[in-house]
C-alpha cells in the first residue's frame, strides 16, 4: 500500500510518500481502507517530536479516519467488512489501510459523505467535551472563541449557537471572521497577528467593548499571548477552556483568578474518551443527532491527495484554513 511517513524529525517538507506493507490486525482490531484522513494540528507536532506521544519511526501522521472496513479481527463484532465507519486512531491515517482498535471504530450516519467524517469526530469532539462536560454553559452565556476559524474553533462557534449562546468569534483576519458569522456567530473581532503589551490591553478593551463589559466562557485554541488579555475581559465566575497553543504556551498570572473567581480548566479530549468511553460514546450519539438535525456540518476548507499531504499539514500550520483540512485517499 502507499503510505505518507515521517522517517525523520522536521516538518512537513521532511515527510514521504512509499509503498509499504499492508498494516497487521489482531484480535479486538479494524482494518479499514482508508478513503479520507482529517487533518488536525497535531499532525503537525508529532512529525516535529512536539506532541505528547511519539510514536517509533517510520509512521504516517493522520489521527482522524474515514472508510470501509476490510477486515475484522478475533472479538469485533459491531462493524463488519464494507461497512462505512470513522475511526480515531492516534496515527497512521495518511496511508490506503489503516488499523483501529474497535472501541475507536463507529458506524458513519447514512448520508454522511467520507470527507465530512473525517472531519468530524476530533473538532466536534473536542469541542463538544469542552462545552458540554467542562464549561458548564448556561443559555444566554457569552462565549468567546479564540481562532474560531480553525477546525476545532468553528466547531466550537456551531456547538455554542446549538446551546444557546451568545457566541463571538476572534480571529486573525475580517475574512476569517466574516467566515464565522457565516456559520452563526453572533459577533466577531479581528485581533492582531502579534501582540505586545499595548496590543494585550487594546485586546482586552475590544473583547469588552464587543461583548458589552465582557465573556462568561473562554474557548482559547491560540494560547501565547492572548490567554491574559481574554480572561482580564471575563466576567465573575467565568470559565476559561484550555484547548491548545499553536501561539505558544502562555503564562497566566493567577491573581487574575482570584479577582475574577474565575476558573482555568483544561481539556484533553483525548485523555477523556479513554477514562470515560460512555460518556464519549453518549457525546457522539449527541453529536451524530445534531448533524442529522442540521445544526451542525464540517466545513472543508481544502482537499488534498494523497501525494500533497504535507501541502495539507502546511495549510493547518500557516494557520490558513478556514474549518478543516482532508486528505483524500482514492
Amino acid at each position: 500500500m502507499k503510505a505518507v511517513l515521517s522517517k525523520e524529525v522536521g516538518g512537513p517538507e521532511t515527510l514521504v510518500i512509499e509503498e509499504v506493507a499492508s498494516p497487521q490486525y489482531g484480535k479486538g482490531q479494524v482494518l479499514i481502507r482508508v478513503k479520507a484522513c482529517g487533518v488536525n494540528f497535531p499532525d503537525s507536532l508529532i512529525i516535529q517530536d512536539m506532541y505528547q506521544f511519539k510514536p517509533p519511526r517510520p509512521f504516517s501522521p493522520g489521527g482522524e479516519i474515514a472508510g470501509i472496513v476490510e477486515s475484522v479481527g478475533e472479538g469485533v463484532s459491531h462493524v463488519k467488512p464494507g461497512d462505512k465507519v470513522l475511526a480515531s486512531i492516534g496515527n497512521g491515517g495518511m496511508a490506503e489501510l489503516a488499523v483501529a482498535a474497535q472501541h475507536a471504530v463507529m458506524p458513519i450516519p447514512e448520508g454522511m459523505p467520507f470527507e465530512e467524517a473525517a472531519a468530524f469526530l476530533m473538532t466536534y469532539g473536542t469541542s463538544y467535551y469542552a462545552l458540554k462536560d467542562r464549561a458548564d454553559p448556561k443559555p444566554g452565556e457569552k462565549l468567546l472563541v479564540l481562532g474560531a476559524a480553525g477546525g476545532v474553533g468553528i466547531a466550537a462557534v456551531e456547538l455554542g449557537k446549538a446551546m444557546g449562546l451568545e457566541v463571538i468569534a476572534a480571529c486573525s483576519t475580517q475574512e476569517k471572521v466574516d467566515f464565522c458569522l457565516s456559520k452563526g456567530a453572533d459577533k466577531g473581532l479581528v485581533y492582531a497577528r502579534e501582540l505586545d503589551r499595548d496590543g494585550q490591553k487594546a485586546f482586552s478593551n475590544d473583547i469588552k467593548d464587543v461583548s458589552g463589559g465582557g465573556v462568561d466562557i473562554i474557548y482559547d485554541g491560540v494560547g501565547g499571548n492572548y490567554a491574559e488579555p481574554s480572561i482580564r475581559a471575563m466576567n465573575w465566575e467565568g470559565r476559561f477552556l484550555v484547548i491548545g497553543f499553536p501561539a505558544g504556551i502562555p503564562k497566566i498570572p493567577l491573581n487574575l483568578t482570584l479577582l475574577k473567581s474565575c476558573d482555568i480548566r483544561g481539556v484533553f479530549w483525548g485523555a477523556a474518551v479513554a477514562r470515560d468511553p460512555k460518556a464519549h460514546a453518549q457525546n457522539v450519539k449527541e453529536l451524530f443527532d445534531l448533524y442529522k438535525a442540521g445544526k451542525i456540518r464540517p466545513h472543508i476548507s481544502n482537499t488534498y491527495p494523497l501525494e500533497k499531504s504535507a501541502d495539507a499539514i502546511r495549510e493547518l500550520m500557516d494557520r490558513k484554513a478556514q474549518g478543516k483540512v482532508v486528505v483524500q485517499i482514492d
